[in-house]
């Protein structure tokens, strides 16, 4: 009996939260037709859009420069002309972005630096964070996964899980929610090995996982062959979840693995349904976009990924480019929700290599040629010059690369990189992580 979810909804009530009102409409509004949901984030869009002209500086400027609000009214149809806000922008911008009345809304403070280890600063609130906890508790909820059932948070980031970082608060609730973490910033063999055993000690019915964490468990267990406890489902977040390396998760925890797309500056942006047909977007929380080279959205195909945020007033993220490109999947989805799909994440935009013609090829190519190889633990992969790529590579123990699969490699690599590009090997005793405890598969440094 899960005891702990009527006790998870009363204290929330009894805190004054909004957290289980705005899991019930969330709830109501799961099978919308196409034009409730339109009409819904344009409702959402516009009072966002009325405050960021009223009560933000930067905004004010922005909005009215491109006739998005004019005389006081918002013109949704001159929406695609803004600019996209980037990275750089918000570093020069500073506290323009905040609006005038953000002491109203209880703001604190978060950063994201992405793959780029580049930070930014960010403002969010208590709205914002609780509309971010309803689409979580939702999108676990359509999975199976009720508040209270047992669960491992499998992660990476040193500010929320290092010991001793985690204050009474946080642990007295990650007790109420049965919740376990594991932190993978550091995965030798001792510490998969004491994973395994936390997995069949605490039986959680569910992981919330790294991608590459995921991965290099399940590689672990296919090759030691080790006794695990399978959970009811994994949902596998931050890496491109690829259909092989889906497969390989799935065979060895014995579970569906679902799909889930988010940030640190934006929140939930996309979940698998079970059907899986694509990643289902939250029309109540953010406004996506696809955006081809000239920034205008696209409903089908690959471009870059842009997002709004309907619920942050306190500093507004209005065509945010988060840095990540996706391939738009339309709006049909034979589970019944008619939210805008992305069709796959393809994965960060530094994930490109720049070709001497001007020409850009996704690195994922020579990622996969690099997966499924006992002989590699980590590798990374860096093109610093037009015509040369740096593979470093972190053996596994006792191993050696052997020169025949050395080649096929670099030739696959010239395969997407062209005859003339030099490939180089580098063997490092450790591969570092970005500061939050992300894995950089790929890293291009030709400006």
């Amino acid at each position: 009996m899960n005891w702990r979810k009527p006790l998870i909804y009363a204290l929330l009530y009894l805190s004054g939260s909004k957290i289980p009102r705005y899991l019930r409409e969330i709830v109501r509004q799961q099978h919308n037709s196409r034009q409730q949901n339109d009409e819904l984030t344009e409702r959402k869009l516009t009072r966002l859009l009325l405050h960021a002209y009223e009560k933000v500086p930067y905004y004010r400027q922005i909005l009215s420069a491109h006739e998005v609000v004019a005389e006081g009214r918002v013109r949704l149809e001159n929406f695609s002309n803004l600019p996209l806000l980037t990275k750089d922008v918000i570093r020069e911008e500073g506290g323009a972005l905040h609006a005038a009345d953000k002491e109203l809304r209880k703001p604190y403070e978060n950063t994201s630096g992405g793959s780029t280890g580049e930070p930014v600063t960010l403002l969010q609130d208590r709205r914002y964070n609780e509309w971010n906890i309803a689409t979580t508790l939702y999108f676990n909820l359509a999975l199976g996964k009720e508040p209270g059932e047992s669960e491992i948070k499998f992660w990476g980031s040193d500010r929320d899980i290092l010991e001793g970082t985690l204050t009474l608060k946080d642990r007295t609730l990650n007790a109420l929610y049965h919740r376990k973490f594991f932190n993978s910033y550091r995965l030798g063999e001792a510490e998969l090995d004491e994973l395994i055993a936390l997995n069949n000690r605490f039986k959680p019915q569910a992981y919330w996982s790294y991608m590459e964490s995921a991965f290099e468990l399940a590689d672990y267990l296919r090759r030691t062959g080790r006794r695990f406890h399978s959970p009811r489902l994994v949902i596998s977040t931050i890496g491109p979840l690829t259909e092989d390396v889906r497969e390989l998760i799935e065979s060895q925890f014995g579970c569906p693995v679902y799909n889930q797309y988010g940030s640190r500056e934006v929140g939930a942006i996309a979940c698998q349904c079970v059907r899986r047909r694509g990643l289902h977007t939250f029309p109540w929380k953010n406004y996506v976009e696809i955006v081809d080279d000239a920034g205008r959205a696209v409903e089908q195909g690959e471009g870059r990924v842009v997002v709004t945020t309907l619920e942050n007033y306190s500093m507004p993220l209005i065509r945010y480019e988060i840095g990540d490109v996706a391939v738009a999947g339309g709006y049909e989805c034979p589970c019944g929700g008619n939210s805008f799909l992305l069709d796959k994440v393809v994965g960060r935009t530094l994930g490109y290599f720049k070709k001497r013609d001007g020409s850009k090829v996704h690195s994922h190519f020579i990622v996969q040629a690099l997966f499924f190889r006992d002989w590699i633990k980590r590798f990374q992969i860096v093109q610093d010059r037009l015509d040369h790529v740096l593979i470093r590579i972190e053996l596994r123990h006792g191993t050696q690369a052997p020169q025949a699969e050395l080649e096929d490699i670099r030739a696959k690599t010239k395969i997407l990189m062209g005859s003339t590009c030099v490939v180089d090997y580098e063997f490092a005793d450790q591969i570092e992580r970005t500061a939050s405890g992300k894995y950089v598969y790929t890293l291009c440094q030709v400006q």
